[in-house]
């Protein structure tokens, strides 16, 4: 299982800079759990270990947060030796499926509107602040994505 840091690092190899995209902590955090949530749609299991959070500003991996707290709103920038720690070949043919399409649909919005949309959907909403957004609150939710999607199909 790869671990939430290895697919924030996933999502920050697909940020074109040279095209003026970037990518935020906060914006991270929504990517994060967009891809947590339609892997234990999809596959009845989590992406990764680590828990997820409703916050202030909608769902959040706490470790993760802690580890680019230091960017504030700015661009995460990672260096090449961090890079290189990573095993991508751990990645199966389906992860990278499944992250490349969560960064081609949720990476398109900026942090705030990615903010936005978590605030109206119910895994964080109808969680108390400040406590655990279970997967299988996440699973229930999620599956309606996929299945509507499976429709329009």
């Amino acid at each position: 299982m790869v671990s939430c840091f290895d697919v924030a690092k996933y999502f920050i190899t697909l940020v074109e800079s040279d095209a003026g995209d970037s990518i935020s902590n906060l914006k991270l955090q929504k990517l994060v759990y967009y891809a947590q949530g339609f892997h234990v749609a999809m596959y009845n299991e989590p992406l990764f270990p680590e828990r997820i959070f409703a916050w202030a500003h909608g769902p959040v991996v706490e470790e993760l947060y802690h580890a680019f707290k230091k960017f504030g709103a700015n661009p995460i920038i990672i260096s090449d030796d961090e890079m290189r720690e990573t095993d991508w070949d751990q990645f199966t043919p389906e992860h990278h499926a499944l992250l490349d399409e969560v960064y081609t649909v949720y990476g398109q919005f900026t942090a705030t509107k990615l903010r936005n949309m978590t605030h109206q959907e119910p895994p964080w909403k109808n969680v108390q602040q400040g406590d655990e957004i279970t997967l299988a609150v996440m699973k229930e939710y999620f599956r309606t994505l996929v299945i509507a999607d499976d429709v329009q199909a």
